[in-house]
């Protein structure tokens, strides 16, 4: 990860852990309860019976029975089944680390990150300013190695948030990787993390322009992640737009790990008058269509959306929809590339929760991003002298961008 990387997730964006434990960043999730899934008949039925006998040899004959623990066994067969299945958004969470799982609401115990996983890894996608995990010196794209000494191969994000999280004044011993190969350990405090979901507060406090002038035709919105709160806390800054006289609208998503579905369609709504907002394709080709409503509150002001390869799931969704609409231009860097629905379905007697990637999305014009992201419209990196100079020429060019469009 480039040093000019780096500094624009730790100066200029936001993200929380907790978030991610719900499949912010890397799973995009339904804002609903499925309950219990009906089991339905498999086509090619599997032979489950070779596992009993399998467990019933190994009791019977191996040769360090201290090693044979039915609940390790059948977690690990469990495993070993889903993640042949080469999905990350589809994995078990044992019944310990689920009983600790919580939704996104802004507010959490922890050291104040947002990770996602990454080619097997947990990854950094970037501290919280001012957390516990930013003073410590974490760095956005550090590769999580251990947490109090245990490894983190074979964890999947649920495994690394529980592991992570704890209570305020308490530590917790990570030793990660950063991008140069150089590895490190901390020692991190937890504390109460507060996120707010929306700001209006740009990089160094003040919008300016490249000569350094306030920038005051110009509006700044940032959306760290989707959470329940999200709409609330938009809804008064965009009202407050509209009687601003402001001439165009930066909308902030860089480092955006995503969030709630509901909540992602009902900020789209805000910026569209009419139109797609997304297509989601269930596993039996069915399709569901999102549409904007007319009357959102900001349907004129022109847009630029900024975005990163830390901007994921539901940004990407946001994106996409302003962008297919004709409401906005993207400028920034190719986006994570993360387009599936999951749904978590808790196990009968408390044995834990499997999450399950249930449908895929489509932008507007119908094309998947899973795997592949967002190409901006106007490509713009930071460089290691704009990083020594605290300058953001991302930012700068949507500035440059809005105001030629006047």
């Amino acid at each position: 990860m480039s040093k000019a990387a780096k500094w624009t997730v730790l100066a200029v964006l936001v993200a929380t852990l907790v978030a991610v434990a719900f499949a912010l960043g890397v799973t995009f999730e339904r804002n609903r309860d499925s309950g219990r899934s009906e089991t339905s008949t498999l086509e090619g039925a599997a032979d489950f019976d070779a596992l009993y006998e399998i467990y019933g040899l190994l009791q019977r004959d191996y040769i360090d029975q201290s090693l044979i623990d039915g609940k390790t066994l059948s977690q690990a067969a469990i495993n070993g089944m889903v993640k042949s299945l080469a999905d990350t958004g589809t994995y078990y969470v044992d019944p310990q680390t689920y009983s600790v799982s919580i939704m996104p609401s802004g507010t959490f115990e922890g050291i104040g990150a947002n990770v996602t996983q990454r080619d097997g890894k947990i990854v950094i996608l970037s501290p919280i300013k001012g957390s516990p995990a930013e003073g410590t010196g974490i760095r956005a794209g550090d590769v999580i190695l251990e947490v109090n000494g245990e490894s983190t191969d074979g964890w999947n994000i649920e495994q690394a948030v529980s592991k992570i999280r704890g209570p305020k004044g308490t530590d917790v011993r990570l030793k990660v990787q950063h991008s140069d190969g150089q590895s490190e350990e901390f020692t991190v405090t937890r504390d109460e993390i507060k996120v707010e979901s929306v700001s209006r507060q740009p990089p160094g406090g003040t919008l300016q322009d490249s000569n350094g002038n306030e920038v005051k035709d110009l509006a700044y919105v940032q959306i760290r992640e989707f959470t329940s709160l999200t709409v609330s806390q938009l809804r008064p800054q965009l009202e407050e737009l509209a009687n601003g006289n402001y001439k165009g609208l930066i909308l902030d998503l860089r480092g955006n790990p995503g969030g709630l579905l509901d909540t992602v369609v009902q900020v789209s709504d805000m910026f569209l008058d009419n139109g797609i907002i997304l297509v989601e394709v269930e596993r039996d080709q069915g399709e569901r269509v999102y549409s904007a409503q007319s009357g959102g509150e900001a349907t004129q002001i022109p847009i630029v959306v900024l975005v990163n390869g830390y901007s994921a799931s539901g940004s990407e969704v946001l994106s996409a929809a302003l962008h297919d609409n004709g409401r906005a231009t993207i400028i920034g860097e190719k986006t994570f590339g993360k387009g599936t629905v999951n749904r978590s379905e808790r196990l009968s007697d408390d044995r834990g929760a499997l999450f399950v990637t249930v449908a895929r999305w489509l932008t507007p014009k119908r094309v998947g991003i899973d795997k592949v992201g967002i190409t901006p419209d106007v490509q713009v990196s930071l460089t290691n002298e704009d990083v020594d100079a605290h300058r953001d020429t991302q930012l700068l060019s949507a500035i440059d961008y809005l105001r030629g469009q006047q």
